[in-house]
């Protein structure tokens, strides 16, 4: 992340922005379509002795334009930032989306934004962009503005992986169904969440096994996906250190114990030495089943015994082919 220059206004990035190379974009997930255009960007910028950059916006734009269909996203801007240095680019705007930015034409926001603020020389964007007020320009306008002003459009094909198009959108659906092994193949890495460790209700050191309990109360909400409820083949990192241990993963509501609120519980398949983490990052590498509910604690804990065999058949194999999965690991 060092070598990245995060910009976080319109009237920041005028003093130091130009000359650029710019992709657009929301760029959630960071996913291999989202890779293709900064590729083209980096190469760009080579050519044109320019600087490769993204624009990219904060809140998601449909937090502003229609608020009951934004999304739950699948990264934060600053992991976003990281991914999109990964891949060569020196700069980004965090543009914060308002109501001013929301009613720019397409010319409007071409001249104000990227010409007059972000010095723009090229402009690669995928095939189903759009941009200005109500989405109303198209790569045909793009194609004209940047006749019209000597800037050099690129489009870029949308990317299809296995005959299924890469989308943020079909990111979030096969979370949502708990396909975490088809998405992880769009995101071209494993899918993760992360946040602090908080205790739980101590059922699990007592009546099935010791966990690893994630807050919650800063993922159930529209700001982060999550797999579909189920029982999940995991990584565990500890973000303070550099330990980490395959695990499997539990994401639900514990209906054997009538529970109400989502839990996201995690047992380590490595032995765990104190101190315990404070802070972890979870991967998820494959559905193992969804969760049900069991008559008695006992009947859970052996098919949670039974889930731990599976997981650790999982990771004997992942061993012997290598590097077959690997994790694309986020900058600290």
């Amino acid at each position: 992340m060092s070598s990245l220059h995060i910009f976080r206004s319109l009237e920041e990035a005028a003093a130091a922005f130009a000359p650029s190379t710019v992709t657009i974009g929301n760029f959630d997930g960071v996913h291999a379509g989202h890779r293709e255009l900064m590729r083209r960007t980096v190469a760009i910028a080579a050519e044109l002795g320019a600087k490769p950059s993204a624009l990219t916006f904060h809140p998601h734009p449909t937090t502003i334009v229609a608020p009951e269909r934004a999304p739950r996203l699948l990264t934060t801007p600053d992991e976003r930032c990281a991914l999109m240095a990964a891949e060569g680019i020196r700069q980004v705007l965090i543009l914060p989306f308002d109501q001013g930015i929301s009613r720019l034409s397409p010319a409007e926001f071409f001249r104000q934004v990227l010409i007059a603020r972000l010095g723009a020389r090229a402009v690669i964007v995928g095939d189903n962009f759009h941009f200005g007020r109500g989405q109303s320009g198209h790569t045909a306008d793009l194609l004209a503005l940047g006749a019209r002003f000597g800037v050099r459009p690129e489009i870029v094909p949308l990317l299809n992986i296995r005959g299924v198009r890469v989308s943020s959108s079909e990111i979030r659906r096969l979370l949502a169904e708990g396909r975490v092994s088809q998405a992880n193949r769009l995101l071209e890495r494993p899918y993760a969440i992360a946040g602090s460790v908080v205790p739980g209700e101590g059922r699990g050191s007592k009546q099935t096994v010791p966990t690893l309990n994630l807050e919650t109360c800063s993922l159930d909400d529209a700001t982060s996906a999550l797999p579909a409820s189920g029982v999940y083949i995991t990584r565990t990192e500890d973000l303070d250190s550099a330990r980490h241990w395959d695990s499997i993963t539990n994401v639900g509501f514990r209906p054997t114990f009538d529970g109400r609120h989502l839990t996201i519980e995690t047992y380590l398949l490595g032995e765990l030495e104190l101190p315990a983490p404070r802070r972890i990052r979870l991967e998820f590498l494959r559905r193992v089943r969804p969760e049900r509910r069991f008559d008695s604690a006992a009947a859970l804990r052996a098919r949670i015994l039974a889930d731990v065999a599976i997981a650790r058949s999982f990771f004997r194999r992942l061993e012997r082919f290598k590097p077959t999965l690997v994790s694309r690991r986020l900058p600290r």
